[in-house]
């Protein structure tokens, strides 16, 4: 059955939305799609002008699920972007600018949002630095939290705005934005300079470390390898492919100390925007100039 929605000046035909997506919630395809048009207006600022990569689960989140880089045949209303591997390979990513486009590639099956770091303008160059809290094993939550707080430390002395969020599955993000004129390589090796801050600051590594090698991590893994080229994350306000539907929550820092990420889910979500509105708002205005920064972590300045 496919039953066309009317978004904005659009209209996207949206298939079998009475099947069943979070089965263990009670939640459908439709109610996928009715959740993003309801936070459209705070999630479409994170994909607009982004390489998006799709994650398709066709049967809903107990289902099979697929990668798929390259755009199908697509209207008008969505966006895309041409892209060259260093291999040699081609493809051309969709481009999620509008609610209509958003809407069509949730009827997918794409549960997640997943962008790269960078806008079309410049693929080369991300528009954000991420730390990625990550937890080892499953009761450290507690120490993700703590460890966010001296992250954000460390960037508030630098002089640089951040952003945290939940990641929805058992970690939790923290963003800066950035003016897009660093390639990832030095990018990522900022990041890798005020992980290694933070985790000289916790000083054990039973609580934060970034050592790469799983097998040798006890703490939480202070992650900066994600600031690479055509690495994704889950945006902000994205679902995740969890039994509760759990989402991708931006947070205040006050909120931090005390966050528990079962709390945001496709449900719950559309309320909290109503009652503390978009902890992102004004994010991409703030965006930093990081080469100046560079010498303060003791690191030769990038080449721009």
């Amino acid at each position: 059955m496919i039953r066309p929605m009317r978004v904005g000046r659009h209209e996207v035909p949206i298939s079998n939305p009475d099947k069943p997506f979070f089965p263990e919630v009670g939640l459908t395809k439709g109610d996928l799609v009715r959740y993003y048009l309801d936070v459209a207006e705070c999630a479409l600022p994170h994909l607009r002008r982004r390489p998006f990569h799709m994650v398709r689960y066709p049967n809903g989140v107990d289902g099979e699920f697929f990668h798929q880089k390259r755009v199908p045949k697509h209207p008008d209303f969505v966006g895309e972007q041409f892209v060259r591997f260093p291999s040699g390979h081609t493809t051309l990513f969709a481009v999620i600018d509008n609610a209509a486009a958003l809407a069509w590639v949730i009827n997918l099956g794409c549960i997640e949002l997943h962008t790269w770091h960078s806008r079309i303008d410049d693929i080369e160059r991300p528009d954000y630095m991420l730390i990625d809290l990550d937890p080892t094993t499953g009761d450290q939550w507690h120490h993700v939290r703590e460890i966010a707080l001296v992250v954000r430390e460390v960037l508030d002395e630098l002089g640089l705005a951040s952003y945290p969020k939940t990641s929805g599955a058992t970690g939790l993000h923290v963003l800066v934005p950035i003016r897009p004129q660093i390639r990832f390589p030095d990018v990522r090796r900022f990041a890798k300079a005020v992980a290694e801050e933070v985790e000289r600051r916790v000083d054990d590594q039973d609580v934060a470390t970034t050592t790469w090698r799983v097998a040798e991590r006890r703490g939480v893994f202070v992650d900066f390898g994600q600031n690479a080229r055509d690495r994704t994350i889950a945006s902000a306000y994205s679902v995740r492919p969890t039994p509760d539907a759990r989402v991708s929550a931006p947070l205040r820092w006050e909120e931090v100390p005390d966050v528990d990420p079962a709390a945001f889910t496709v449900r719950t979500m559309p309320a909290r925007i109503a009652e503390v509105g978009d902890a992102t708002v004004g994010m991409w205005r703030r965006k930093a100039v990081l080469a100046p920064r560079f010498e303060r972590l003791g690191l030769e300045p990038p080449s721009l």
